[in-house]
């Protein structure tokens, strides 16, 4: 099968989870040799069909940033995903049911840029100049294929497992917070869950942005200013059923809360 067929086949099978409420076959069961590369075209042709249909950009998410998620998919560095304006909730709002299928919840520290980063030559002190402020988020990731039995392939075709996501507490400058010690706190229906810091993704966030800021460049893509950057989980996925409520404290940074519809 040529290249555009088999990202166009491989981009509807994905949709098919929508359209049934369900999850699909993994793409690497479909494809045993599908490659990194041909799963991020996959994940670019769906994004470039959701802008035309009239979603935007609105930044971009790092997954895999643990030691513990990489070995267990037998890898050795991050991947990422695209944030559409469609994904974005409010603090505090609630996910009406039908928006996630498989959903599970992170804690995370979110980037806002006030300048463009072009790799591939994206530096950590590059990061802190182009971060106008950090906030609190919650990631709620997602995935099309059935009961999460991915591979990396299957999770960057996936748009990195990208669901939804939540900013909250108050903007704070970069300058004024220690990043790779700040702790969280995540908690679901009042009940602590796990606890994380800051150093848990990639031994610091700035990294994990300047990766993919660099990552970004072997597709030609630029992080823009103006976009959210979600820079890995601190702690472990939770997952989330109709009725709980999650928040996550973070030092310095506030809180930010999220719930589903029962």
């Amino acid at each position: 099968m040529k290249t555009e067929a088999k990202t166009q086949s491989y981009k509807e099978h994905l949709a098919e989870a929508w359209r049934t409420g369900e999850g699909v076959r993994p793409l690497t069961e479909l494809d045993p040799d599908l490659s990194l590369d041909e799963a991020y075209q996959v994940q670019l042709q769906t994004i470039e069909d959701k802008v035309k249909s009239g979603q935007q950009i609105t930044g971009k998410k790092i997954g895999l940033t643990s030691k513990a998620m990489q070995e267990s998919l037998g890898v050795d560095e991050p991947d990422y995903g695209h944030l559409l304006n469609k994904m974005e909730y409010g603090n505090g709002t609630t996910i009406p049911a039908g928006e996630v299928l498989q959903p599970r919840v992170e804690g995370e520290i979110a980037f806002i840029l006030k300048e463009d980063l072009a790799g591939p030559d994206v530096t950590s002190l590059d990061v802190l100049k182009a971060t106008d402020a950090v906030v609190p988020a919650l990631e709620i990731v997602d995935s099309r294929i059935k009961d999460w039995k991915i591979t990396l392939a299957d999770t960057v075709a996936d748009n990195a497992s990208s669901g939804l996501y939540v900013l909250g507490g108050k903007p704070k400058k970069i300058g004024d917070v220690d990043l790779k010690q700040m702790g969280m706190a995540l908690f679901k229906n009042d009940q602590l869950l796990n606890t994380g810091v800051g150093a848990a993704a990639l031994g610091d966030p700035v990294k994990c942005v300047a990766w993919l800021a660099n990552k970004l460049s072997d597709y030609g893509i630029t992080l823009k200013a103006g976009e959210v950057i979600l820079s890995g989980a601190l702690s472990a996925a939770m997952e989330a059923q109709p009725g709980d409520h999650f928040h996550a404290k973070f030092a310095e940074l506030g809180e930010v809360h999220i719930s589903f519809v029962e």
